[in-house]
Formats: structure tokens, sequence, C-alpha cells
């Protein structure tokens, strides 16, 4: 079939006039690509910079690293690593129930209940965790004895306060106590990002305002509370560290031990860090799996891989389901 062509100008009689509305076709083959000469400089200058730190690590002789290696598998510093360990499970246990619970509590259209969970959290994110931790640690000095029965009434379990709270109950206390108010604030911020419509859409179903916080709310709650708490759990295995000054025998109260002894302070505080660093690793893997599994179905993008979390790289998007038609593949 023959096609007109629109009529030259005057001026140049080699370009065609394009009718009035009508865009200009752009011939981009031959289009060089842009430039970025800073990118380039960034690159150069965080490459000599590492090359520095290499060379700082490596000449220094004041790093030891032969005695980094003798004590990084010392029986004593995994000792510590099993107490950091359990204190940031038994703290994030009872820091996600108590979170829950004061977020229900916050959320509850009973007034009371809601201003003194609101009390709690205020309380507890306003005073910094190694004053907490001091202060349940020196309990004794204020109340010289616990004990349990009827208010105003026989006491069934009596004790001394230094007997029943140790610097174990005490650590557990203070980051425990701590951590809930915290998680109420991440627990609550998911609640609300679940629409309202499913809430009334279940209540409309005759089910319970427990039931359907259990089988509606919670569920899609999870992607928006997941990713916080991954770092949650991150902040509490560093958080830990803070027990040292109640004499528990963590980690770096461990490593403290041994260079007050040996007065190798600056190998010994390598070995802490790159246990940490070991341990934090691990619990960043196992966010990246959770997330991607609450996010299923509920992102425009495709799921993350493992290396492009840990590689910090962007996620792509996923396919879009219009692309996969036969429409779309007669037109390719």
């Amino acid at each position: 079939m023959a096609t007109t062509q629109p009529p030259a100008t005057r001026d140049d009689p080699g370009k065609a006039e394009l009718p009035p509305g009508a865009v200009p076709v752009v011939d981009v083959a031959g289009a060089s690509p842009v430039r970025h000469p800073l990118r380039w400089l960034a690159v150069l200058l965080l490459a000599v910079l590492a090359a520095q730190l290499f060379h700082f690590l490596i000449t220094n002789p004041h790093f030891e690293w032969s005695t980094v290696g003798a004590y990084f598998g010392a029986q004593v510093i995994g000792q510590g690593i099993a107490t950091t360990v359990e204190l940031t499970a038994i703290a994030m246990l009872i820091g996600i129930a108590g979170g829950v619970l004061v977020a229900v509590g916050r959320m509850s259209e009973n007034r009371v209940l809601s201003t003194v969970c609101g009390a709690y959290v205020w309380f507890f994110r306003g005073i910094p965790v190694l004053v907490q931790l001091v202060f349940w640690y020196n309990l004794s000095a204020l109340l010289p004895r616990i004990s349990f029965g009827v208010p105003f009434g026989p006491e069934f379990i009596s004790g001394h306060t230094n007997t029943l709270i140790t610097p174990w109950l005490a650590a557990i206390l203070g980051l425990g106590l701590n951590e809930a108010a915290y998680m109420a604030e991440i627990v609550r911020g998911g609640l609300l990002g679940v629409d309202q419509g499913q809430t009334e859409a279940a209540a409309a179903l005759g089910m319970g305002r427990a039931r359907i916080l259990r089988r509606v709310v919670l569920p899609q709650a999870m992607r928006f509370i997941i990713p916080p708490t991954g770092s949650q759990v991150i902040n509490m295995l560093k958080a830990t560290s803070l027990v040292s000054v109640l004499a528990l025998a963590d980690l770096l109260y461990t490593v403290q031990s041994i260079y007050n002894r040996t007065f190798e302070t600056i190998p010994l505080l390598i070995v802490a860090c790159l246990w940490y660093l070991v341990m934090t690793s691990v619990l960043y893997v196992g966010q990246s799996f959770i997330e991607r599994y609450y996010a299923r179905g509920a992102t425009r993008h495709a799921p993350q891989g493992f290396w492009n979390f840990a590689l910090f790289r962007r996620r792509p998007d996923a396919p879009s389901p219009a692309a996969d038609s036969p429409l779309a593949k007669e037109e390719t």
C-alpha cells in the first residue's frame, strides 16, 4: 500500500512539514549515553580509602591478630555468647508478648485501659535502658522485701529483694519491659495499617472482636510488623552489652574480664566486635526470609532474593499479567 509523504517546507526542502498537533519522531539510535564523571570520582575516592584501611589493618602491629585468632574460638567466649543469645531471646519474647497486649489495650475503647497502656509506653520509652537496668538491680534499696498475697491482707510468699532480684532477673526485667513499650507502638502501627473494611466485613459475618483480631487483622498486619521487629531483635542483641554494668557474664563482660587480666584490650574488643557482626548477620538473613514469606502477594515488586537483600540491590518489578497475554505476544 502506497503512503503519501508530507510536503516539504520552503526553508528546508528535505524536511517534511508536520501537520498541526502531530508529534515528531526522534531517532535515538545514535544517541550517546549520559556520562557521570562524579560517580567515577566517588568510586576512585572509595577505592583509595579502602586501600588505606586495608594497609592500616595489615601493617599495624597493635591489632595483634594472632591474639584475636587465639581467643575467637575460646570456650569462655562461647559461654558469653550463649548468655547474650539467651538474654536476647527471653527479652524479645517478653517484649513481643507484652507489646501485643499493650497495643491492643491502647486501641481499646475503654478509656482507663487505653490511658494506662499509653502511660506505660510513655514511661518506659522515656527512660534510657541503662538507667532501668541499674534501677532494677538496686531495687532492694527501695523495697527490702518483696511479698505476694492479698492486697492489704495476708502474705503468701515473701523474700529478700537481693535474693529474688539477681543480675540475670534484673537484666530480663530491664530489657524485656523496655522492649514491650517499643513493640507496642510497632504492633499498633501494623494494626492501624490494615484497612478498616476488613474488620467491618468480618463483623458482618458474625465474628467476635477477638476472633477478628486473631484471624483477620493480625495476619494482614504481619507484613507491616515483621520488618521493624527484625530491626528490634538486632538492636536487642546489641543492647545486651549494657548488662555488663550488672556484672552479668555476657559477651562484652567476658571480654572485659579477660583483658583486665591480660591488658590485651584491643584484640579482645575486636573479638567481641567480630562475634557481634556474626550474630547480627545471621539475624539479618533470617529477617530477609521472613519478610519474603509475609510479603507474598502484597507488593507490586517481585520476591526479593537473598543476595539482592544482602547486597542492598533494588527489588525488580514483577512482570505485569498483561505482558504474558496472547495479544501482547502477537504485538511483539
